[in-house]
């Protein structure tokens, strides 16, 4: 079993004859994710690696029926391109595009929230965005809708891993798998300020599935997901869950690479979110290759 994706997930690609949507519809294809075709406006009716490809996303749901749309989109179109797959009923949108303006994605995920109630009022199951500015997600051994490199996830596993960094995510699933413990499915949320799929939203879907025994996640200095996320473990969550922070150790004042890394007063320090991991009695790594030694303390406990 996995969260979010498996290997019956339908899949089209939004910008798939550009050279990014390209090249990782090619990996997700030998990875064995089900891609069915893609969309690139203006250029329907052709065809990409034998896929076919639609000038709109409603155009693509009407023939492909997909469940997941992965977006390959420059800045200025992303978060439009966000809409026309909500607005065509796509559940599962996961916006790969880093950069987006602020603005245009605070206007997306509160509309692409609107719909989802809607859907779910409806009795559907909902629309979901993850991202932008991440790298998506994987169930090991079934699909992969994303950017991660595709040999780190071919072992199945039974740790969720959701991260803010992608290449911490990468590093992380790479531990897991080395020391024999593997991942069930990984979530990249993305590193901005506003995303659509936050820790807290993704630790339920961890705790109810049968087939992950504990929960790996990776934050960073800025914003407030990991103390939100440290609240939700200490009142709901069952299951162990082990932390890492990255950027513990950056100068007071110093510009992050990752959008979403701000400080504000108290908010977002080391210092928050250390103490909120512990008050939620979540041990956090200080190095990467320690998260497997904690991970198997609290496994045997």
């Amino acid at each position: 079993m996995a969260i979010l994706v498996n290997k019956d997930s339908k899949v089209i690609v939004q910008g798939i004859t550009g050279r990014e949507g390209l090249n990782h519809t090619k990996a997700m294809l030998a990875f064995g994710t089900k891609v069915l075709g893609g969309v690139t406006p203006g250029k329907g009716g052709t065809e990409v690696e034998g896929l076919p490809v639609f000038n709109s996303v409603a155009e693509a749901v009407d023939a492909l029926h997909p469940d997941v749309s992965i977006i390959f989109v420059p800045p200025f179109g992303a978060a439009d391109s966000v809409l026309e797959a909500a607005h065509a009923g796509v559940e599962l949108i996961v916006l790969i595009t880093e950069g987006v303006p602020t603005v245009d994605m605070m206007k997306a995920v509160q509309e692409v929230k609107a719909l989802d109630a809607q859907n779910r009022a409806a009795g559907g199951k909902g629309i979901r965005l993850i991202g932008g500015n991440c790298p998506g997600l994987v169930s090991s051994g079934e699909t992969k809708i994303g950017i991660m490199p595709n040999r780190i996830y071919e072992q199945k596993g039974r740790i969720g891993l959701i991260s803010r960094s992608g290449t911490l995510t990468y590093e992380s699933a790479k531990l897991l798998g080395d020391a024999g413990l593997g991942t069930s499915t990984t979530v990249g949320i993305g590193g901005d300020p506003v995303i659509g799929t936050t820790f807290a939203d993704v630790l339920p879907l961890f705790e109810a599935d049968p087939d992950t025994d504990a929960v790996v996640v990776i934050g960073e200095i800025g914003g407030a997901d990991e103390e939100a996320a440290a609240e939700y473990i200490a009142s709901s969550m069952k299951k162990p869950v082990v932390a890492f922070i990255s950027g513990r150790s950056a100068p007071a004042g110093k510009r992050m690479g990752h959008a979403g890394a701000i400080i504000m007063g108290n908010v977002g320090t080391p210092e928050s979110k250390l103490a909120a991991f512990a008050a939620a009695n979540v041990p956090v790594a200080d190095t990467m290759p320690q998260i497997i030694d904690l991970l198997k303390q609290v496994l045997n406990k």
